[in-house]
């Protein structure tokens, strides 16, 4: 079974097949899609591990997919990569620097798709550590000063320290995933 489940939702045939030739065989399996809806679905299906997107596509386009992608914490936390032959479409709606996930342009080299997949998992994983932090910070912000002369409770301190280790174990885990990822990529590349 492979490890690594990549979803291509683009209209063109053509480009479905590079994508599929560019990767190596083995641990990755592909997954393929023509149109907006049939990606959406099989997003929610499969879960893959990362999602290469078109802009323009058929039935629900690019930006749609995008859209709703985001509406879903779950699929939101999925790396992203979008794809497009026409990059001021892309811009046009979501402007540059692309901060949540990776574009590359159409056509592109072997080399172009490896750097935007590794791009995508970066962004994916900075994206993660942001809004793991975001929902700590806000009750922070919140709470209620400390009365004068104290430290505030020590129980929620505790718990604050724990939620940071934790999140500190789960950071370690992506960077070391991601980097088996980028050394299962290069192997395959050689």
């Amino acid at each position: 079974m492979a490890s690594q489940k990549i979803l291509v939702i683009d209209d063109s045939r053509v480009i479905r097949r590079m994508v599929k030739d560019m990767l190596p065989v083995g641990n990755v399996e592909v997954i393929e899609a023509k149109d907006g809806i049939e990606g959406l679905n099989l997003i929610r299906a499969e879960n893959p591990t990362l999602i290469m997107l078109d802009f323009l596509l058929p039935k629900k386009n690019g930006w749609e997919v995008y859209q709703e992608i985001q509406q879903d914490p779950k699929l939101a936390a999925i790396p992203l990569m979008l794809m497009s032959g026409r990059k001021e479409e892309v811009t046009e709606k979501l402007p540059e620097p692309f901060e949540f996930f990776a574009f590359v342009e159409k056509p592109f080299e072997k080399s172009q798709l490896v750097t935007a997949i590794k791009e995508a998992m970066q962004k994916s994983a900075l994206k993660k550590k942001t809004l793991k932090t975001a929902p700590v910070a806000a009750p922070a912000a919140a709470a209620p000063a400390a009365p004068a002369g104290g430290g505030g409770n020590p129980a929620e301190l505790q718990a604050l320290k724990q939620k940071v280790a934790q999140m500190d174990k789960e950071i370690a885990l992506l960077k070391k995933q991601m980097g088996q990822l980028v050394q299962f990529i290069k192997q395959k590349l050689r």
